[in-house]
């Protein structure tokens, strides 16, 4: 894996450039990769992004993971999740579920990440590298990006993998996203001697409140609390200890359990975010390339973490997006190569990306949103009941977007 901090080394021209070398871009790189295209990730840290605790991979990322050849080497750390339980403290009751017919894991986003990147050519990576503006080339209608230090960098393509504060998809004309008014708290909490809980995940409601927790490993506990903005102070974002204590002043009605597991919890692993989307209208009707710049990961669909499904989904991006492009700009026993393709081929075959991915997203987006939508405190009881209504009718089977299969790389 490379880690180049001199911003002007980069010569980049006639290349694939990735913004952001978070999951997405790591994955896209790596499955450009393995087609046999060469690209540059430019991240602005000056070390690999862990932004998150730990991430959930279901059936569909497995595919995808297998797809970049990977897949075996991740399974030797992620921790199986055998099933699933959802409780309701307003009514008692509780559903439950087998999960061994799919393969849901628990991975550590940094071994996820960590994974990708050594997967990578030397010099792939470029860390220090804080991507300002995307404009295009008035002359070859290339695109330019331009980093925080002046450097300009001519590219063949972009890839937007820059997250929710994507400065690729405001270039592309993708609108802004939205906030739910429900914020995150996540931790570990870790158990020295064990834990001694089943791999189970575990959902437990309460109103507008929520409580997840799962099995990083043996010793290692992962929870996440879903709460209304009126019930966190927002001054206490960057103090964990009292996020810690307006957490536990949240729950207070939750069982014991729920209570001690935040009580013992890690305090350097505490965060506290908004959860931030893009409706199921703007993935429908949005905009997601200009040119021969492309979004995806979250730049494209940031989800509400509902379904667990926003990693697997950018890994399905970079999958698609690769076997798109490849068909163009890698003709085995052509000489149709380097500047010789013609932009118009390139759009093309982001093109078809875009389809194939498009409806995808408008179906994970429209469930999370709903979902997202059952905790806002706005939403009144004939709301809920609507929204109801349309989970059952649309998705019938509240599991079966781990079904989908992205294909072959």
């Amino acid at each position: 894996m490379a880690n180049i901090r001199n911003k002007n080394y980069i010569e980049a021209e006639n290349k694939i450039v990735i913004v952001g070398g978070g999951i997405c871009g790591l994955a896209t790189a790596l499955a450009l990769h393995k087609k046999g295209l060469e690209s540059v990730v430019l991240e602005r840290s000056d070390k690999l992004r862990t932004t998150g605790a730990t991430i959930l991979i279901h059936s569909n990322g497995w595919r995808a993971l297998d797809q970049l050849g990977v897949g075996d080497q991740l399974r030797k750390i992620g921790n199986l999740i055998t099933a699933y339980s959802d409780i309701s403290l307003d009514d008692g009751k509780k559903e439950e579920a087998s999960l061994m017919k799919e393969e849901l894991r628990c991975l550590k986003r940094l071994d996820l990440v960590q994974v990708l990147a050594d997967n990578l050519p030397l010099n792939t990576i470029r860390f220090g590298c804080h991507t300002m503006a995307v404009k295009m080339d008035p002359l070859t209608c290339q695109p330019i990006v331009q980093l925080d230090d002046g450097t300009s960098i001519k590219c063949k393509v972009v890839i937007g993998c820059d997250g929710v504060n994507s400065v690729v998809s405001e270039y592309v004309g993708l609108k802004a996203t939205r906030s739910f008014s429900t914020r995150g708290v996540r931790g570990f909490t870790s158990y020295p001697s064990g834990h001694g809980f089943s791999n189970d995940f575990i959902r437990i409601r309460k109103g507008n409140r929520i409580f997840c927790r799962n099995p990083v490993n043996e010793n290692l506990m992962y929870w996440f609390v879903g709460l209304p903005c009126t019930s966190c102070d927002l001054g206490v974002s960057s103090e964990p200890e009292l996020i810690k204590q307006a957490t536990i002043k949240s729950i207070m009605d939750f069982p014991p359990d729920v209570i001690e597991f935040v009580k013992k919890t890690d305090l350097d692993s505490l965060t506290l975010t908004n959860l931030r989307y893009r409706p199921p209208w703007d993935i429908s009707l949005g905009n997601f390339r200009k040119g021969t710049v492309v979004v995806a990961g979250d730049a494209m669909h940031i989800m509400g973490p509902f379904l667990g499904q926003g990693g697997s989904a950018a890994l399905e991006d970079a999958v698609v997006l690769a076997r798109n492009l490849a068909k163009k700009m890698y003709l085995r026993g052509s000489e149709r190569t380097g500047k010789q393709i013609m932009q118009v081929e390139i759009g093309a075959a982001i093109d078809r990306y875009v389809k194939e991915r498009r409806m995808r997203l408008i179906q994970l987006s429209s469930q999370t949103y709903l979902i997202g939508m059952l905790l806002e405190p706005s939403s009144g009881k004939f709301t809920k009941l609507l929204i109801i209504l349309a989970l059952v009718v649309f998705f019938s089977n509240p599991n079966g977007h781990v079904k989908y299969n992205c294909g072959h790389l």
